[in-house]
């Protein structure tokens, strides 16, 4: 079912990876990245909206530069993405002119998607490129992203986008063939072709990414599990099987959706939104929130760590320290240091609303 839940999407995500696109020696690609432009244009002229997340400025950057490997030092990664953000949109322009078909460059960094705002700025973005039936390619301002700030690795930037923009699939492309219990170049690793539940990953060993990519299998399955987390079904395939992973699904691994779908706003607090400080919780305030799906009020808080103002996402803490849940804060710490452990009857008027809402709290097991 979840193979023809992908094949019938009506609004899709296509992730390709560094490795389906560039190479150390000689750059871009041209040929493959023709081969999958062509996958993506049959697929929208079937009738699917689609959403290309690419990969390879960086890898696409290293070639021109002389440079014989990825860089490590942020400067020359943000070099190097100067160099190949240019060349991979001009060589996705040149692809699907091909077809009549106009390209808009869609650049995203973490803060982008973290920030409200902004959020809700590039899915208006996003929707008008879409209704203008240009192609929106996607991917990380690694010109501009640090460490502290960049989303690690496009499969995660994928699944965020798949949410945005209110997509029915995500399908990720890159050099494997789908996820192995073990690592298939040793030898004894058997695919795994459907994950109905995250049971059918115990046991599975994921490794890092590659010399051309910052993902591997790792990256490619937690963003599986994120974005069938936000209801969205996810094919992962190799990108040689690009035309069968967009038409019939039936290749790779497929990841089952979650039942039902979480909003664009509890799905932003739970997986996007920074989390700028800490609630700790006593016993009786975990039971009514992951439980009971109650408000936090005053009562149930037993310390605030963190410096974070009213609308702000914070982390809530069981009593042995462990993240229980998400929720947008009412207040900002400096008016909770006053009210912990307190009672409603105890507190001013202004400061009797529940500290974080049942309608803006997240549980991170649901």
């Amino acid at each position: 079912m979840t193979r023809v839940d992908i094949a019938d999407a009506k609004r899709i995500v296509v992730k390709i990876g560094s490795s389906a696109l560039t190479s150390l020696v000689g750059g871009l690609d041209l040929g493959r990245l023709d081969l999958l432009a062509e996958a993506v244009e049959l697929r929208m002229r079937a009738g699917t909206d689609v959403i290309v997340v690419s990969s390879g400025a960086i890898g696409a950057g290293i070639a021109p530069l002389g440079l014989t490997k990825r860089p490590r030092d942020l400067a020359t990664k943000q070099a190097a993405a100067s160099v190949g953000q240019l060349a991979l949109a001009h060589a996705w322009g040149t692809s699907f002119a091909r077809f009549g078909r106009t390209v808009g460059q869609v650049l995203l960094t973490a803060e982008d998607i973290a920030r409200r705002t902004n959020h809700r700025n590039a899915q208006r973005t996003l929707d008008r490129l879409r209704s203008l039936g240009a192609v929106a390619v996607v991917n990380e301002n690694d010109t501009v992203a640090t460490a502290e700030i960049r989303f690690g690795d496009n499969d995660r930037l994928a699944a965020l986008v798949a949410h945005l923009a209110g997509a029915d699939a995500l399908v990720l492309l890159s050099d494997v063939d789908g996820l192995y219990d073990g690592d298939p170049r040793k030898g004894h690793a058997t695919l795994i072709r459907e994950v109905d539940s995250p049971e059918d990953l115990d046991g599975v060993v994921a490794g890092s990414g590659g010399a051309l990519g910052t993902g591997g299998m790792a990256s490619k399955l937690s963003a599986a599990r994120l974005a069938a987390d936000a209801g969205v079904p996810v094919l992962l395939a190799s990108a040689q099987d690009a035309a069968a992973a967009l038409t019939t699904a039936r290749v790779g691994t497929a990841f089952a959706a979650r039942p039902t779908r979480l909003s664009s706003r509890k799905f932003w607090v739970r997986h996007a939104a920074d989390v700028q400080g800490d609630l700790h919780l006593d016993a009786g305030a975990v039971r009514a929130v992951v439980e009971r799906r109650r408000s936090l009020l005053s009562a149930g808080i037993t310390g605030v760590t963190g410096r974070f103002y009213g609308g702000d996402v914070v982390a809530l803490r069981d009593p042995e320290g462990a993240v229980i849940a998400r929720g947008v804060v009412a207040y900002d710490a400096s008016e909770l240091i006053g009210t912990i452990g307190r009672s409603k009857a105890e507190l001013s008027p202004e400061l009797q609303r529940p500290v974080v809402h049942a309608d803006d709290l997240v549980s991170v097991h649901s």
